[in-house]
């Protein structure tokens, strides 16, 4: 019974130093690119005697390194690896489908997600309002870049070099100049989303927020469609607050660093 009641102990004291291990690498990555043993003990809340113990071993398994000019610790290159393996294995269709058909339920509206690809904003997952009235949009469709608002609020994030042609093209269409979408893209970066009444047809509204990912680059738009005469697509409304909410846990999800 002895040896039993040591080899549990001898256990739960492994897992212990596991978590504390593993709580030092997420600070290490918190404080990023580089931190020193006082700050980071402060950090984790631990003696400083104790945070360099662990240092050590991480240091040894590759996990950490210490800047020898300033003594600094930061993050290794295994813990380098590990970071991008995890990154290649996120998908953004799958973390967004629960979240999608959550908003979808809650708004008992169309919502959709749409991926930049090579034509442009493209739909790539939709939850149908649950309705005998519903907007239609198809999956495979591709949304212009300056009369929809999933597509400003693609133009409003992407770099200015993936929007150019489809940018310059569509202006030839359109009544207002460069000027005037250059400013309405400001706006949706401060925002935070964007809405349109009509824009894109005749009596529909819609509403996109962008989802980004752990490089803080945008890697998909949830957008929220409805009839005008039911779906009121209010910036400051309850339905917005819901779909920033939404892409926001889909951001988290993502491993973007969003505001409190």
């Amino acid at each position: 019974m002895a040896r039993a009641s040591t080899s549990t102990d001898n256990g739960k004291q492994k897992v212990r130093s596991a978590e504390v291990g593993t709580d030092i690498l997420k600070a290490l990555a918190q404080l990023s690119p580089s931190t020193s043993l006082s700050r980071l003990a402060e950090h984790v809340q631990m003696p400083a005697s104790k945070v360099h113990r662990y240092l050590q071993a991480l240091i040894a398994s590759g996990f950490a390194e210490q800047d020898a000019a300033t003594n600094h610790y930061g993050l290794g290159r295994e813990a380098l690896r590990v970071g991008l393996a995890a990154l290649g294995s996120i998908d953004v269709l799958k973390i967004a489908a629960l979240p999608l058909s959550q908003l979808r339920d809650a708004l008992n509206e169309s919502c959709f997600i749409a991926v930049w690809g090579n034509q442009g904003a493209t739909v790539v997952s939709i939850e149908p309002a649950v309705r005998a009235v519903t907007v239609v949009t198809q999956i495979g469709s591709v949304l212009p870049l300056l009369t929809s608002s999933t597509g400003l609020v693609f133009a409003a994030h992407l770099p200015q070099r993936e929007t150019a042609e489809l940018l310059e093209r569509e202006l030839t269409t359109l009544q207002q100049g460069a000027e005037h979408y250059h400013g309405l893209l400001a706006g949706i970066r401060e925002r935070g989303l964007h809405h349109v009444h009509g824009l894109l047809m005749p009596g529909v509204d819609a509403l996109s927020a962008p989802v980004f990912n752990a490089m803080g680059q945008i890697a998909a738009v949830m957008t929220v469609v409805g009839p005008t005469s039911m779906f009121h697509a209010d910036e400051h409304g309850p339905a917005a607050r819901q779909l920033l909410a939404a892409a926001r846990e889909v951001s988290w999800r993502m491993g973007h660093a969003t505001e409190a």
